[in-house]
Parts: structure tokens; sequence; C-alpha cells
């Protein structure tokens, strides 16, 4: 039997071992840069996912210190809106800005966590309805307040009309007394006065000359007044000498419709209420009698109630 020997080209065995040796290169680039990609892939995946996470906490983090700025500029309304005087305002306000810097340093801690995120959102949920109700607190304290406020200013202007009222009363009051004290006051119906000198045998004699007499007479009648009331009266007399100098003492003192008024004398008459007539002797003890004229003047009952004049030679 006769054996098929193949022959064999060296040359051609070295190219083969060479194309296998250039394959496996090739395998062992393609599977370098499939496991490169594949990393490459994974770390941008992984990035990315955290990229997004840390601008999502970041949006977060700012939507809730937008928040609180929304919250504390709230409160300086209330603050403004003055709680002073409202103990329970003013605590509430404290203990919401006492929050309010918890909540902002728990949001500026860099590594603050998805929970501690949701922990603080519910709480700046939670103190936003606290301070909004503190706020309707306010809202609901100032109408009241205004209520008030109206129902005083309506209380003080009722006030303020009764006392006006009162007023009126108590003036007219005064007036129609004053008239009626006026009415019921005595008048002079006719005065007479004459200087008269005094004899020896102390009878009077009437006379004109200033040199010569020693005293002043002064006769008057009272009209009839059924107001006024009968009795005792004080009469006042003010004399005014020929100078225009009131001749009186700075001690004697009377008053006339609440004016204080100095007199040169004063007597004292029992009113009748019939006519009848007075007569006071009056003289200068101080003073010689001038020539000119002198005034006399009558009060009595608050009030003057004659006048008259003589002329001295």
């Amino acid at each position: 039997m006769k054996t098929d020997e193949r022959s064999v080209d060296p040359q051609e065995d070295q190219v083969n071992l060479t194309n296998k040796r250039d394959n496996s290169k090739i395998y062992f680039f393609i599977i370098a840069i499939a496991a490169l990609l594949a990393t490459n892939v994974y770390f941008y995946v992984k990035f990315k996912s955290s990229g997004e996470k840390l601008y999502t906490v970041t949006l977060q983090k700012e939507n809730l210190q937008s928040q609180i700025d929304i919250i504390e500029s709230e409160l300086d309304n209330i603050k403004a809106q003055g709680i002073a005087s409202n103990a329970g305002l003013v605590s509430g306000e404290q203990a919401a800005r006492v929050k309010i810097g918890e909540l902002r340093t728990r949001l500026e801690n860099g590594a603050i966590s998805d929970k501690e995120i949701e922990v603080a959102r519910q709480n700046v949920f939670k103190l936003k309805d606290e301070v909004f109700k503190m706020k309707d607190e306010v809202i609901g304290l100032r109408i009241r307040n205004e209520m008030l406020a109206e129902a005083n200013s309506d209380l003080s202007k009722k006030i303020a009309e009764t006392e006006n009222k009162a007023l009126e009363l108590d003036n007219d009051r005064k007036a129609l007394s004053s008239k009626i004290s006026s009415a019921a006051s005595i008048k002079v119906s006719n005065i007479h006065i004459v200087g008269v000198q005094t004899k020896k045998d102390g009878t009077f004699e009437n006379e004109t000359k200033a040199k010569r007499i020693d005293n002043l007479q002064i006769n008057f009648t009272l009209a009839d007044n059924p107001l006024a009331n009968v009795g005792a009266k004080e009469i006042y007399g003010r004399i005014i000498n020929p100078k225009g100098n009131l001749i009186a003492n700075s001690a004697d003192i009377f008053y006339v419709h609440g004016e204080k008024l100095q007199y040169t004398f004063k007597d004292k008459i029992n009113f009748s209420n019939n006519g009848q007539e007075y007569q006071i002797i009056w003289s200068d003890v101080d003073h010689k009698f001038l020539k000119g004229a002198y005034t006399i003047l009558l009060y009595a009952d608050n009030t003057i109630m004659g006048r008259s004049s003589l002329v001295l030679k």
C-alpha cells in the first residue's frame, strides 16, 4: 500500500502563525476597549446620577430657604403691627424665630441627607402654618381693637355731647340764677344826697359849701320787689371825691358778681319791701371835704342798686 504524503511549505506556516498572533491582539484590544467603554458608561451614569441628586438637593434647599424667608417676612410684619401688649403673640413670635434659626443652620449643612431635607421641609410647613395662624390672630386682634376704638370714639362723642349738654344746662342754670338774683335784688327808686353841718345841739343843717360840711347825708327809697327777701340787708357805699379818687381803705373789700371791690362805708338796713325811706350819714374823718363833685354808688345783694352825685362849692 502506497501512502499519500503532502509536502509542507515552511513559509506558509510562518504566515499562518503571524495571522494567528495578529488575530489574538485584535481580540485583546476589542475586549480592552469594551471594558473601557463599560467603565466609562458606569462612571458616567454614576456621576450623572450623583450630579442630578446634588442639583435636586440644592433646589430643595433653596426652595426651603425661600419659604423660610417668606415666614420671616411675615413675622416682621406681625411684629410691626404692634404685638408688645399681647404676651402670647410675643412668645409665639420669639419661638418662631428660634425655629427659623435652627432650620437655617440645618440647611446650611453641606452634608445634609435626604431624610434631613424631608424633616426640614415638614418643619418649614409646620412653622408656616403656625406663623399664618399667628397672622390671622393679629388681624383679628387689630379688627377687635378697631371696633373697640370705634366704640370708644362713639362713647367719647356721647360723653362729650352729654358733658356739653350738662355744661349748657349749668350755664343756663347760672344765667337763670343770675337773672333771678338780679331780679330779686333791691333797687333804689329815689336817692338824694346833701351835705350837712352838725350844730352844737346835735341837729343837722343842710350846707353846700365844702368847708362847712361835716357829713354827707344819703337819703334813698327802695322800690318794692316781690321777688326780694325781706329782712336785714347789708349796704355798701363807694364814694369818689372831686379828684376822681375812691375814698377807701385797702382792707375794706366786698364782692360784686365775683369781682373784688373796695368800699368806702357799709351799713345795715331792715328791708320791709313797702317803699320805706332809709338814711345813711357818712363823714370823711381823715380829710376835709373838697370843692367839686362827689359821686356815691350804693350796692346790695351782690349788685349795684343806685348812684347819685353831689357838687360842693
